[in-house]
């Protein structure tokens, strides 16, 4: 039975691949999320795949900001150290409030995979608009780590002590 005062039910999730040379058929992070979000029982909102481009990809994350029926953002791709890697200036600038503790944890839990190489992802999550903005890696294994380790429990309602969903109504508050 459903908790109305908890359980928001299913979210709607976007995901965002950035690549330069990824396709439909090459892409294997974007799909990765898809598969984990329709298997957490969220749907699937929207799904593109643009270059890596700031002002690309600040335009797709901000429509989805704006856009009433998203609940959730996830983005993979463009978050390292080289000169083509900017989705963390394209979408910090668009947050209303950042979640540190994301990034931190989420390296964190990759040491644990990769040793010092994660030192080398920008991953980071905030608030746009009401919404929650996940900024992970472009590789299939980091975004496993991400969702299966710390997003779906963060998705959950039921996560004890505490969760995001819980929070989500209070988000545009001020």
């Amino acid at each position: 039975m459903k908790d109305n005062n908890r359980d928001p039910g299913p979210l709607n999730i976007t995901v965002l691949v950035i690549s330069d040379s990824r396709t439909e058929k090459t892409d294997k992070s974007g799909k990765l999320l898809v598969e984990r979000v329709q298997a957490a029982g969220h749907r699937l909102h929207d799904k593109q795949i643009v270059p890596d481009d700031i002002y690309k990809i600040r335009a797709v994350v901000a429509s989805w900001c704006a856009d009433a029926d998203v609940d959730v953002i996830l983005t993979t791709g463009g978050t390292g150290v080289t000169g083509r890697d900017g989705t963390p200036e394209a979408v910090a600038v668009l947050m209303d409030k950042q979640i540190e503790g994301f990034g931190e944890v989420f390296r964190m839990i990759s040491f644990e995979e990769i040793g010092t190489s994660s030192l080398q992802s920008r991953a980071m999550a905030g608030v746009c608009n009401g919404k929650y903005v996940f900024c992970l890696p472009g590789s299939a294994s980091a975004c496993s780590t991400a969702w299966d380790k710390l997003i779906s429990a963060q998705l959950d309602y039921r996560t004890r002590p505490c969760n995001l969903v819980e929070l989500m109504p209070r988000l545009k508050e001020r």
